[in-house]
């Protein structure tokens, strides 16, 4: 048989992997594998263990949400060799599976890690620190994933996302920067920019088919958002980013491989739905299909 490394973020979803959790062990023992389990005790855990175990085994499928799959990348990533990456979504905005079209039903979404096709999917590499997998931004919406209360997200899924999205507009910031990108450069004051190689981001801005958003093709979506001259001004933006209005006056989609961002003063940013740190100076570069994500 062979050797399945099964990773999971008991926490994840409500404990929701505890449904089904027998059935998905048969599934993937029909298809041959035979099933190790890790699960993972706090933040880090996924890259620690899939960095020291994934070479072992010839298929790694991760269970939780968008996070634990970042992290499970992050891992792959440290490998010399990288075995093909199963996803069993059961976070709470589940974006990537959203963008990978893969269901939240535990067992469609476990046959398809044991008998799905391999996609070839692109990484990005955040400065020095690490890697995303599919969204490193800053300013407004980018707190709302990862401030959200555990025991929120737990109560209310993706309500409270949308909840808590709605209430940091009472607190929005904004940000001059240099936004350098191939072939150009922008100059402006910001409340938005988000690098992405997804179609959803924190389950509340959407992407839609004609942004050409391609997981394979070597470069980033950014989406940029001018800060509003005032209150007028701000509803357009709102409207134009909730219908997806990329053109706009004030929202801006580029497509690129390497995007820098220098600040007048430091920003906080998020990577993959998760607090990345605080830069002033930030360079995000698109490494090409790395890693192979099972889809249907």
């Amino acid at each position: 048989m062979k050797n399945l490394m099964l990773l999971i973020n008991p926490n994840a979803g409500r404990e929701s992997y505890r449904t089904g959790f027998g059935e998905v062990l048969r599934i993937f023992h029909e298809a041959g594998y035979l099933t190790t389990v890790f699960f993972t005790d706090g933040p880090g855990d996924a890259v620690r263990l899939t960095a020291e175990n994934a070479q072992k085994f010839e298929r790694v499928v991760c269970v939780g949400g968008d996070g634990t799959l970042s992290e499970t990348i992050s891992g792959l990533m440290q490998c010399p060799t990288r075995p093909p990456l199963g996803y069993l979504p059961m976070g709470t905005a589940n974006d990537c599976a959203s963008t990978l079209g893969l269901s939240r039903n535990p067992i469609t979404a476990a046959r398809t890690a044991a008998y799905g096709r391999a996609l070839d999917l692109d990484v990005g590499r955040f400065g020095d620190n690490g890697y995303f997998s599919y969204v490193a931004a800053f300013g407004a919406f980018t707190e709302v994933s990862y401030e959200t209360p555990h025991e929120q997200k737990q109560a209310l899924g993706h309500l409270a996302y949308v909840l808590w999205g709605m209430a940091a507009l009472g607190r929005l910031t904004h940000r001059w920067a240099k936004v350098e990108y191939d072939g150009g450069v922008l100059k402006d004051d910001f409340i938005f920019g988000g690098v992405t190689n997804s179609t959803s981001l924190a389950g509340l801005v959407k992407l839609p088919a004609a942004a050409g958003v391609e997981l394979s093709d070597g470069l980033f979506e950014v989406v940029l958002v001018k800060n509003p001259a005032g209150p007028a001004q701000a509803g357009a933006v709102i409207t134009d980013v909730l219908n997806s209005n990329l053109h706009g006056e004030y929202v801006t989609l580029l497509h690129s491989r390497k995007v820098r961002f220098v600040f007048d003063e430091p920003a906080p940013w998020t990577r993959d739905g998760e607090a990345g740190g605080i830069y002033s100076d930030l360079t995000l570069e698109n490494i090409h299909t790395p890693i192979k994500i099972l889809v249907d």
